[in-house]
């Protein structure tokens, strides 16, 4: 969700420069620095951006800047005469005062008044830049999230390989259970019929079975794929998704009785955190 974008235009009403910025962020956070005579504008920005984008901290700037031409000061006459006459009854009660400068006399208030703007069209053109911005930076974030998809993706068919392996150590741990179980009989001196080792060994195994987990797993890991394919907004819904990921392997490691499984749930848990922070970065 990171990206830059800034434009700008010259007109007889003067110059205009917009700036957008976006930063990573969960949720759709703006802020906008606009000149005062823009400052009416910012509840159609607003509405504007919460249009086209859908998460990211994005920042506008609007700089504006007057008209420059030779025509850009006007001497007001009829107050310039007016300013004349005060000088003259000064300078007849007061001798020897001394004289203001063309300055002096044109800082004077009311002597110069700037041009009249048109501020619809002004404005009509700041929001032609917003749109302008807007798109450029869609594109930035587009470029931006093509190559986290990729990065994503890959993790995501690792995690499927985690899976998968997990998948295949459940015969041997449970050929392991009936061995501990023996084993453990043995030295206390028991002897369990077959029907007796039977049920205690489903026991251990209904304790330590993940199947169902490794199949929310999988279906999760499907529908993640499915949703970077789908070229939406879709952050929010793989951010849900890395959390019932990540919830699944804790019950995984949880419920681990052999090394390898925990092993592998470490793994698992870690390259869902990859997979967790590469999404804030997703709209």
């Amino acid at each position: 969700m990171t990206g830059f974008a800034r434009v700008e235009t010259h007109t007889s009403q003067g110059s205009l420069e917009l700036e957008v910025r976006s930063i990573n962020h969960r949720y759709l956070d703006l802020s906008f620095h606009l000149p005062s005579e823009f400052s009416g504008l910012e509840a159609a920005f607003r509405q504007f951006l919460k249009e086209h984008l859908h998460r990211g901290k994005v920042s506008v700037t609007l700089k504006y800047s007057h008209p420059s031409s030779k025509e850009a000061l006007h001497v007001n006459n009829d107050r310039l005469t007016e300013l004349q006459h005060a000088m003259e009854v000064v300078e007849n009660r007061i001798i020897g005062i001394a004289q203001p400068t063309s300055l002096d006399i044109l800082a004077w208030p009311g002597i110069c008044t700037p041009p009249t703007l048109d501020t619809e069209i002004l404005e009509n053109t700041a929001l032609q830049l917003l749109e302008e911005g807007t798109a450029q930076l869609q594109q930035a974030r587009h470029r931006e999230g093509e190559r986290l998809t990729a990065a994503i993706q890959t993790r995501i068919e690792t995690l499927s390989v985690i899976v998968t392996d997990i998948r295949q150590l459940i015969p041997d741990i449970n050929q392991r259970q009936r061995a501990l179980l023996e084993s453990r009989a043995e030295k206390l001196g028991l002897e369990l019929d077959e029907h007796r080792l039977g049920s205690e060994l489903a026991l251990l195994v209904q304790r330590a079975d993940v199947s169902e987990e490794l199949d929310r797993l999988s279906s999760h890991i499907q529908e993640m794929s499915l949703q970077l394919k789908s070229g939406d907004a879709i952050g929010r819904r793989l951010d849900f998704l890395s959390q019932e990921l990540n919830r699944e392997a804790n019950t995984i490691a949880s419920k681990s009785v052999v090394r390898e499984t925990t092993h592998l749930a470490v793994e698992l848990k870690v390259v869902i955190e990859q997979v967790r922070e590469q999404i804030q970065n997703i709209e």
